[in-house]
């Protein structure tokens, strides 16, 4: 039997088919998605699957996918080749906010990444609150830029 802790479940809230709820994927099983009112349901859930899924492969002889370690030898460093349109206007960018085009860079992708959901959730007391809220996205810019001297106060809205 397979220890379902192990393997690398997901719980995020948003809304998934028009409705707001929890949503559990597993990254062993990219097919496997669970559906529920709270995280600890969809997570029980994913569990759940991960045990019937390991029962079901066990009685047709196959091979339930081995939980996957997560590699912790990222360097940090990435090179990255971009147009040169592209690269004049992230360094004009920079410039402005008054940082490093490095630094300027690492806050666009922080706040992507989901540093920003993440800050705004802890603020609300629910760290896992949703990061997918499509209906309040549609009338602002793609890009924004983090000023580094005041991450959390100054979001700058680019049009």
């Amino acid at each position: 039997m397979i220890d379902a802790s192990n393997y690398n479940i997901t719980v995020r809230r948003g809304w998934f088919d028009g409705e707001l709820c929890y949503e559990a994927r597993v990254a062993e099983l990219p097919d496997v998605a669970e559906y529920a009112d709270s995280f600890e349901e969809a997570y029980a859930l994913a569990i759940d699957t991960l045990e019937v899924t390991a029962e079901i492969f066990a009685n047709e002889g196959k091979q339930m996918p081995a939980p996957i370690i997560p590699a912790d030898d990222f360097s940090g460093r990435v090179t990255l080749r971009l147009a040169k349109s592209l690269h004049r206007s992230l360094a004009q960018a920079a410039n402005n906010e008054g940082v490093s085009l490095n630094q300027h860079l690492t806050n666009i992708l922080n706040y992507y990444a989901g540093y920003a959901q993440a800050a705004e959730a802890r603020n609300t007391g629910n760290v896992w609150q949703s990061i997918s809220q499509p209906e309040k996205r549609q009338n602002q810019s793609n890009l924004r830029v983090v000023r580094s001297s005041e991450p959390e106060r100054s979001i700058k809205q680019y049009a």
